[in-house]
């Protein structure tokens, strides 16, 4: 299927089907165990993750294939949207029907978007009604570091999590109070600002953050499509608040708070240029948790956190309304004796959808339904020496479905000081949307998507400037949800929904990065075989290769960087007949101090100026221009 605007998407599933695919946009390198465009971590503090099991653990310890990014990457990216900064990172492609604040899907190792379990500071996101997070409503401006786990991770999260969890962490207060203020302006009558402040004292830690972001954009739909030739504008408007208080050294609370607007334009179809119309999304989103720890013996910790998530989505003049609303509930145990760590989760989430009833020719009923999953997720981890363990293993129990259980093992070795071999496998599986099973298109029977995976890695690290991974895949999923256009177990006769897919998502990525004087190399390539397995052709919009590479450079006060991100063909449509290009693009940076505090960024992307497209009749930028300036002293 194309892989269309989720607006427009939120009328074809009144029609049709809301369709589904990915884009490939070449990705930068990142090892297994560095940050992305970054200096390597060489301070005397081991760099820690706490996604991979959901327990803080040193990086250099998981067996699972992460990535790091830091806020001082994502500032020297230039990127305009989380997905952006997504999109270089080893096995990781993006879609994006347009520009800015059009729909966006994250693809990990060739899985569907629905397939990434997503978080911000611990709280769920997610959309009954498409699957999946709403990517493009998310602001980058208020995320200080993102964690990405590729590979299945149901065992330790349950639902959702068959190609990956990714998780975006707000910043933290430390220290001594801490401004800061940004302002940029770029192409197209682009307008960046933002402002905050973080710290910590008398036990009691900080942060609090605005921004606002906009552009004049540019027209999202190619010429050969009949649409509203206007420029599709962007307007963004988020905050944030994370409050901590160490209420003494074993205890400790903690709240977080985050909001954003979005309001974009978009080109539905059935355009009427006798009245001409501005079609408009409108996106909310707002997540919210609250979280206790407690340290009650050497060995025991706990964990009881409550969390909520709100994601709302609406279209106008051609009105479509959907939200989700996502609460969670974890109480979790762990046991840690010398190397040895044993965890003991119970966890519960709600998800409530409603839709409000479609108007016009395509009416369709309303629909306000919910459903809750409980569960025990169990883990046992071991590091000592060269060898580290990990398993897990969790029982879902739905109010729609019934018990679901999942699990998985991973083993790595470190049989020298600079190389260590890893191996895993897990199994994992994600419910059926609301959507799926109650609206017209829905069948109240459908069976949760299940997947195998097998993985292998061999990582070199001879210093920490330097590190080259290989890593091999193969994640097999059956009971696939597609839209089956023959069936007629709905009231649709359009369609309905059915588990009558397969799909296999292998490939190996091979990454590394290299520090030689001024100069900092990296880069990745991955060759990937997405296929559905009862055609045995390649899935929608996703290339068999796609690399990066990339180079910065200090020059007296600045610091130069180049990268070239290149994809190879896709295809358009199931069948494989409708062929996008390959394409190739330069970006270019450039960043200096300016004064105490002061520091300037300027950024070209496409700067050749590259006519490519990413989604089958949708437009891309050409060449774009940035400059900014972020005011941050160093107290």
């Amino acid at each position: 299927m194309n892989f269309v605007h989720r607006s427009t998407a939120a009328g074809l599933q009144r029609r049709r089907v809301r369709a589904l695919a990915a884009i490939p946009v070449a990705i930068g390198g990142l090892s297994a165990a560095t940050l992305a465009l970054a200096q390597p971590n060489t301070g005397s503090l081991p760099e820690t993750v706490v996604t991979a099991t959901r327990t803080q653990q040193r990086l250099s310890d998981a067996v699972a294939d992460i990535s790091v990014i830091d806020r001082a990457t994502i500032e020297r990216s230039g990127a305009e949207g989380v997905a952006d900064v997504l999109a270089k990172v080893q096995g990781i492609q993006i879609a994006r029907t347009g520009g800015q604040g059009n729909t966006t899907s994250v693809y990990l190792r060739g899985a569907e978007s629905r397939f990434t379990a997503v978080f911000i500071d611990g709280v769920r996101v997610d959309s009954q009604a498409t699957g999946g997070a709403t990517w493009e409503s998310i602001p980058l401006s208020q995320i200080d570091r993102i964690e990405i786990v590729r590979g299945p991770a149901a065992a330790v999260y349950g639902s959702d999590a068959m190609g990956g969890v990714i998780q975006l962490f707000t910043r933290k207060g430390e220290g001594v109070a801490a401004p800061y203020v940004g302002v940029g302006v770029g192409s197209r009558s682009t307008y960046k600002a933002e402002a905050g402040v973080s710290g910590a004292s008398g036990g009691f830690d900080y942060s609090l953050g605005v921004s606002r972001d906009q552009s004049d954009g540019f027209d999202v739909r190619t010429p050969n499509v009949v649409h509203n030739p206007d420029k599709d504008d962007y307007r963004n408007t988020a905050g944030n608040v994370r409050l901590g208080f160490q209420i003494n050294p074993n205890q400790r609370i903690e709240g977080t708070l985050l909001q954003s607007n979005l309001n974009s334009g978009y080109d539905d179809f059935g355009y009427d240029p006798s009245a001409p119309v501005d079609d408009r999304n409108k996106y909310r989103l707002r997540t919210g948790g609250l979280n206790w720890t407690s340290q009650w013996t050497d060995i025991w910790r706990t964990k009881l956190a409550v969390t909520d998530s709100s994601s709302r989505y609406e279209t106008e003049p051609n009105f479509y309304k959907t939200e989700t609303q996502t609460r969670g509930y974890l109480f979790q145990n762990e046991f840690r004796m010398g190397p040895h760590l044993i965890t003991a989760d119970l966890e519960r989430r709600e998800d409530q959808l409603q839709n409000a009833p479609g108007v016009g020719f395509f009416a369709s009923p309303g629909i306000d339904r919910e459903r809750s999953q409980n569960a025990l997720a169990l883990g046992y981890g071991f590091s000592q020496g060269a060898h580290t363990l990990q398993l897990n293993a969790r029982h879902d129990d739905d109010s729609e479905f019934g018990g679901k259980n999942t699990g998985s093992a991973a083993y790595g070795y470190a049989f020298s000081p600079a190389w260590r071999a890893t191996a895993s496998a897990g199994t994992s599986f994600r419910a059926p949307t609301l959507y799926q099973r109650f609206s017209e298109y829905g069948v109240s029977g459908l069976e949760p998507e299940e997947g195998t995976n097998y993985e292998a890695s061999l990582r070199w690290t001879p210093q920490p400037s330097s590190s080259l991974s290989l890593t091999a895949y193969h994640n097999k999923v059956k009971n696939l949800i597609n839209f089956d256009t023959t069936s007629t177990a709905c009231q649709s006769f359009f369609g309905c929904y059915a588990n009558v897919g397969r799909a296999v998502y292998e490939g190996v990525t091979l990454a590394g990065t290299q520090r030689i004087g001024d100069w900092s190399l990296r880069g990745s390539i991955d060759w990937q075989d997405p296929r559905d397995v009862d055609t045995d052709k390649l899935l929608v919009q996703r290339a068999r290769v796609y690399s990066s590479v990339g180079a910065d450079v200090r020059v007296g006060t600045w610091v130069l960087g180049a990268e070239v991100v290149a994809s190879g063909k896709r295809y358009a449509d199931p069948a494989n007949t409708q062929v996008l290009a390959g394409y190739g693009l330069l970006n270019l940076t450039a960043s200096t101090p300016l004064a105490d505090g002061l520091t300037l960024l300027a950024r070209i992307d496409n700067a050749t100026d590259k006519d490519y497209h990413l989604v089958r009749n949708y437009a891309t930028a050409g060449r774009s221009f940035y400059v900014g300036l972020k005011w941050a002293p160093k107290l």
